[in-house]
């Protein structure tokens, strides 16, 4: 992987502080130290509901000192199940299509915002009846649906508009995560503003949306803004609103929180806009697990640990960041006295979650705990090879109560075909 930037996250790496375990291990999701992974099937994603809420009162209280609204990025983090509780802490939620957004204005109740790198007619029709914020990936889609955009507003006065901008300002490690990357389909560079000007392009957008971070703490933000207000300076004084995107890691323990807090009161005062935050990662860092079950242990030329869990099914940024994931009580490769590769039980040769060490030897039955796996896991997960989907359970660790609110079969598997 490439060296980061300066105080940069990767999806299962930090720089942040994080307790140490009894056997020296740093942990993310701290709360499950003691928790019994036979309490749950395998494979299961577990997630802490109070650790989740000690991440929403962060970030309201952002909301309430800095003025602007966070919106909790579905896209990350989608457990329907904690709508009410995300409601009460936080303004709404962003979507990045029409199902995320039912999913958003169904049971978590705010504003529901959404962007897509282009929308359907039939799709946007539907959003037009009950989303509050819809913004544009082209200023030609944009002009193109403007005449249904203004029969919405005539009938929902409360609808805005807006427009996604490409600062082109890179500020990501990993080119498929780097939505500003040279060549971005996301965005609309200021060389296309400064072509439509002399028109009315901007009537009817009332708001600009970037979005150039991933898992970071706050500089990487600040770079951004120097390098929008210098390139859309001029538009942003015509907007109501201006929305920030995520990729803002605020629940961090080493996140400058008064910093963004301060660099957001700045903005909206200096250009009399409604600032928008919408973290998808934030709602979710450090409140999860996946618990997995060995099923083997072949030999080759390495040893190996078949998993009851796959890499390509159910944690595919192992893959496609590429990270590797941390399990409680394991080390580096070699560190302790029995080292295996983990793998998946599916038949894709690459199915590898990576190497571990451990002090005791693996035997079928033993259960793992990955962790910090709540965000960008279930929400895209798939069933290749008609693997079974993790199950879903709800922990709350100050009372201990455990609840296994969703588990899959074949029917899940059958229903997705044809």
């Amino acid at each position: 992987m490439a060296a980061l930037l300066q105080g940069e996250v990767v999806h299962g790496e930090d720089n942040g502080f994080h307790p140490i375990d009894s056997r020296g291990f740093r942990l993310k999701a701290i709360s499950f130290q003691n928790f019994d992974p036979a309490r749950v099937p395998s494979p299961c994603f577990v997630v802490d509901v109070a650790a989740v809420e000690e991440n929403l009162k962060t970030l309201n209280r952002v909301q309430e000192a800095s003025g602007a609204k966070i919106l909790a990025a579905l896209k990350a983090f989608s457990l329907w199940r904690l709508g009410p509780l995300t409601g009460r802490y936080l303004s709404g939620t962003c979507a990045s299509g029409l199902h995320e957004a039912r999913l958003g204005h169904e049971e978590y109740g705010g504003e529901v915002h959404v962007f897509s790198a282009a929308y359907s007619e039939a799709d946007l029709r539907r959003l037009l009846a009950f989303a509050d914020h819809l913004v544009f990936n082209s200023i030609e889609q944009w002009l193109r649906f403007r005449p249904l955009a203004r029969e919405a507003k005539a009938r929902r006065p409360e609808l805005h508009f807006g427009l996604r901008i490409n600062p082109e300002h890179s500020e990501g490690t990993v080119p498929l995560y780097d939505p500003c990357a040279p060549g971005s389909r996301l965005g609309i560079p200021l060389s296309e503003f400064q072509r439509h000007e002399g028109s009315d392009f901007l009537d009817g957008i009332t708001g600009l949306h970037f979005h150039t971070l991933c898992e970071q703490d706050f500089p990487p933000l600040e770079r951004t803004l120097k390098a929008v207000e210098e390139k859309f300076a001029d538009y942003l004084a015509r907007m109501e609103w201006v929305n920030f995107g995520g990729g803002h890691h605020i629940t961090r323990p080493d996140y400058q929180v008064e910093r963004l807090i301060d660099a957001v009161r700045s903005f909206a005062s200096r250009y009399g806009v409604q600032v928008y935050l919408e973290p998808g990662e934030a709602v979710a860092i450090h409140t999860g697990v996946l618990v997995a079950e060995v099923l083997d242990t072949p030999f080759s030329s390495v040893h190996q640990a078949i998993l009851d869990t796959s890499a390509t099914c159910h944690m595919p940024d192992t893959l496609e960041m590429p990270y590797r994931p941390d399990i409680f009580g394991a080390g580096e490769p070699g560190e302790q006295a029995h080292t295996y590769r983990l793998g998946g039980m599916t038949c894709l040769a690459g199915d590898v979650i990576g190497d571990y060490s451990f002090t005791e030897p693996l035997l079928p039955g033993r259960r793992l705990m990955f962790d910090d796996m709540a965000h960008y896991t279930m929400v895209k997960t798939s069933t290749f090879n008609g693997v079974g989907l993790p199950a879903i359970a709800l922990w709350d660790s100050r009372t201990g109560e455990v609840e296994v609110i969703r588990e899959f079969g074949y029917a899940d598997f059958r229903n997705r075909l044809s």
